[in-house]
């Protein structure tokens, strides 16, 4: 992935940093993270790029940078930030049961942006879409597998067999990244990884940061399973109507197919997450509670802030994306 332009203090200077050989003595300067927006394009960008170098890394930035003290440190100060204002600010369910409970119920015919875009959607507002989430889907299944050596039992199995099938259960060409990269294809899209980090806003850089702060920390496990959750019992109907979506615009087949491929194989997943990823976790780490609803309630609150911002554009004809495809 190519570096991209800082978009503040914060991403200046790590930008300038990582652009350095590791190893140094002197920090990377993050003083005003405890002053800055939590969910601004400058701390979100930051601190994607500290999670990048567990991933794929940096063009032209070493490798040795993943584990530098002087990086951990910053990052460090930057997810303080962060988990802070979304344990402040997202509202949260008394316990798992009454979460998943309002995930599993939806209005007929659907909300949001898969619905918008079902109905009214224009082919370049679906090229932003897929753009944008390309930040996630090209690395989809990737940050949950950090969570399978913290697992055991029930819970590990479970997580073990709904990933299998994120990765294309044996396939390479079949795994869920590499269908997405052919959707992408499919819409005139640059299908290689990180290509439209440029143009990702805030809002949806805060939703695959959220994924990788949680699967980054063993103390966190119990908010990487609610997150995982989240996105796997939300998926299904979702899918069916951005397949509908790409198939009314005539967007193509592997645009068709990547959707048609999570409305079928999501609505097992989410029977085997519920029941024996969660049931399992909490039957061993009871206390882990809180930390599920914590991940399940703001994963759907950060969807639901990225969702807010793609309306009010499209809805007015304007553009979603920081810089033009």
């Amino acid at each position: 992935m190519r570096m991209p332009q800082a978009r503040g203090p914060l991403s200046q200077a790590l930008t300038s940093a990582l652009a350095d050989r590791p190893g140094g003595r002197r920090a990377v300067p993050m003083g005003t993270a405890g002053r800055a927006d939590p969910y601004g394009e400058d701390l979100q960008l930051a601190l994607y790029l500290c999670y990048e170098l567990h991933y794929r890394g940096i063009d032209r930035v070493a490798d040795d940078w993943e584990w530098d003290p002087r990086l951990l440190d910053a990052r460090a100060a930057l997810e303080r930030r962060f988990l802070a204002a979304l344990r402040r600010d997202v509202p949260r369910h008394p316990d798992v049961a009454s979460a998943l409970a309002e995930l599993l119920v939806e209005p007929a015919g659907g909300t949001g942006v898969s619905a918008y875009l079902r109905d009214e959607g224009e082919h370049w507002q679906l090229r932003e879409y897929a753009a944008l989430r390309s930040l996630y889907h090209l690395k989809e299944a990737d940050p949950h597998a950090w969570v399978l050596p913290r697992l055991t039992g029930r819970a590990k199995a479970g997580m073990v067999a709904v990933e299998y099938d994120e990765f294309g259960a044996g396939h390479a060409d079949r795994a869920h990244s590499q269908l997405f990269a052919e959707l992408m294809t499919d819409l005139g899209l640059d299908a290689h990884y990180g290509r439209y980090l440029e143009s990702g806003t805030a809002d949806v850089l805060a939703t695959v940061n959220l994924m990788s702060l949680l699967g980054l920390h063993r103390g966190l496990r119990g908010g990487l399973v609610g997150h995982f959750a989240a996105v796997e019992i939300a998926s299904s109907p979702g899918s069916r109507r951005l397949a509908q979506a790409m198939e009314r615009t005539g967007a193509g087949p592997a645009a068709v197919g990547f959707y048609t491929e999570h409305v079928e194989a999501d609505a097992v997943h989410e029977q085997l997450v519920r029941h024996e990823v969660i049931g399992g976790l909490l039957e061993q780490e009871p206390g882990l509670e809180p930390d599920v609803v914590l991940g399940l309630d703001a994963t759907v609150w950060l969807e639901d802030r990225l969702g807010d911002h793609l309306m009010s554009a499209w809805r007015t004809g304007h553009s979603a994306v920081r810089v033009p495809l």
